[in-house]
């Protein structure tokens, strides 16, 4: 007779189930991989290499994990309030531009000291500005979050190229991007600041956005679980009836939870513009906001969890970039391939082995049982 089932305990819930799902999905990699002439286990070694095989790859991993962080803190945010936010994309496009306004306009009289942290405010406000008017349509409306926040990613590409085009590109330049900032409106990178401490670390993208992302997540959850706003927010998520019960305004709160979660996703703006390009550009987001979805779902929602993910997306961006290299015919669509299972076994399939996990873990009091 088959041992009852039961809940999977908590530590596995949050830890060991994601890690069965990523297995699996390594493992279809991995006969997809064999399939097209290629062994495996070279493919992996390659990938782990490139993400983390030098302080240069260590740098390039960290930079597209702490954009990873942004995106899927937003979501986090948007998710523990009920919310399918999926317009993370166009919230850090609007959130980039207003960090670059801020800087253009200010950049020349201000010192680091007071530019720095004003575009980072201002990123936040118009990345929440912009997530505000989906919030608006469906607290006041009765419109559908999901389908305002996708159009409203299409309505910020579409301002920005006109932007770039028109307004902001820089005077004889034939690149639809503005000019350059000045070293006010520069986010420092880590190696130089390192450097300044005796440390030599190999030139990378990496900068000090990485400590914003850090304290946007211990942000996030002190807000979530130590704050009444943030029990508020949950409680709406988890059952909206009770929430009115106790006498929240779900449409205050609807508010509330997409500002957070438009703030948190316009700072991929002040990671790209200020730390990297150094001025406004098209294209920054590069699916950041998408994939910060993954990252939410593989992380549980909770921010430690989210940095994990984020972490495991950023080595597949970088090393999947040396893998590509290494290997003509693993080309970088097959990194998106990877990146796709991966969310299909966080995303569709979560629980497709928890039966499996739930029969083992029955088997464990039964088994003392028959030893006492």
């Amino acid at each position: 007779m088959n041992a009852p089932r039961r809940p999977l305990p908590g530590w596995a819930e949050i830890a060991l189930l994601p890690l069965v799902n990523i297995a699996l999905a390594f493992v279809t990699v991995g006969v997809i991989v064999r399939i097209i002439g290629v062994d495996p286990l070279q493919a992996l070694r390659l990938l782990v290499v490139g993400a983390l095989g030098s302080s240069e790859s260590i740098g390039y991993t960290l930079y597209y994990t702490t954009n990873f962080i942004f995106t899927g803190l937003a979501v986090a945010v948007a998710f523990h309030g009920g919310l399918f936010n999926i317009g993370g994309e166009g919230q850090a496009y609007i959130g980039g531009l207003g960090c670059g306004l801020a800087i253009l306009a200010l950049d020349r009289v201000l010192p680091a000291w007071a530019m720095i942290p004003l575009a980072i405010v201002a990123a936040a406000l118009f990345g929440a500005a912009w997530a505000a008017v989906p919030a608006w349509l469906q607290a006041w409306r009765g419109s559908h979050i999901v389908i305002t926040t996708i159009m409203f990613n299409f309505l910020a590409a579409a301002l920005m190229v006109y932007l770039m085009v028109n307004v902001l590109i820089a005077p004889g330049s034939m690149t639809p991007q503005s000019r350059t900032f000045t070293a006010s409106g520069k986010l420092p990178s880590v190696h130089e600041v390192m450097a300044g401490l005796g440390i030599e670390v190999a030139p990378s993208a990496l900068n000090l956005s990485i400590v914003l992302a850090v304290l946007c997540c211990v942000a996030v959850w002190v807000f979530l679980w130590h704050t009444p706003w943030g029990y508020a927010l949950r409680t709406m998520g988890h059952n909206p009836d009770a929430a009115i019960y106790a006498g929240t305004s779900l449409r205050r709160t609807t508010m509330l939870a997409m500002c957070l979660s438009g703030g948190l996703a316009g700072f991929v703006g002040v990671n790209e513009l200020m730390g990297v390009h150094q001025r406004i550009v098209l294209d920054f987001p590069a699916g950041y906001g998408f994939a910060g979805i993954a990252v939410a779902l593989m992380g549980r929602s909770h921010p430690l969890g989210i940095v994990l993910a984020a972490l495991l997306f950023g080595a597949l961006q970088q090393g999947g970039a040396e893998l590509a290299f290494e290997i003509p015919t693993i080309n970088r669509e097959m990194v998106v391939v990877i990146q796709g299972l991966i969310i299909l076994f966080s995303g569709a399939l979560v629980n497709l082995p928890r039966p499996w996990l739930q029969r083992v873990f029955s088997l464990a009091p039964s088994r003392k049982g028959q030893g006492s």
